[in-house]
Parts: C-alpha cells; sequence; structure tokens
C-alpha cells in the first residue's frame, strides 16, 4: 500500500449536500481520508495509489457532485 496525497481546488463551496456525498465517497475502496482547508477553498484526498490513479480520485469527487479541479 502506498499512501498518497492529492489537491483539488474547489470551484465553488461545498455545501451540506456535498459534504454528505464526499462522505459516501469515502466508501470507495482506495479512498483513505478527505481535508478541507481551513479557507474551504482546497480539498485534498488521501488514498492507495497501489489502488487508484489520480484521475480515477477526480472521477470518484466528480461523481459525487464535488466542484473541484486538480491543483
Amino acid at each position: 500500500m502506498t499512501k498518497v496525497l492529492i489537491r483539488f481546488k474547489l470551484q465553488s463551496p461545498l455545501t451540506e449536500s456535498s459534504l454528505a456525498h464526499l462522505a459516501d465517497a469515502r466508501s470507495v475502496y482506495g479512498v483513505f481520508d478527505f481535508q478541507l482547508a481551513a479557507a474551504g477553498t482546497t480539498l485534498a484526498v488521501e488514498y492507495d495509489a497501489t489502488r487508484l490513479r489520480p484521475d480515477e480520485v477526480a472521477a470518484v469527487l466528480h461523481r459525487a457532485g464535488i466542484p473541484a479541479v486538480r491543483e
């Protein structure tokens, strides 16, 4: 297992609904944790690089409805 942290820039603030969808996205095999920056403009995702690639992590966020682009 290789834990990697990747950062995404949020295109709009997360809503309560978005946060609920983000919590559901943690159930994806290989995704460990999400860290929202204090300013609310950046989201860091910790994932297993032996299971997922960066574009797959971005797809997880997209499916969850999170408006984020890779930094």
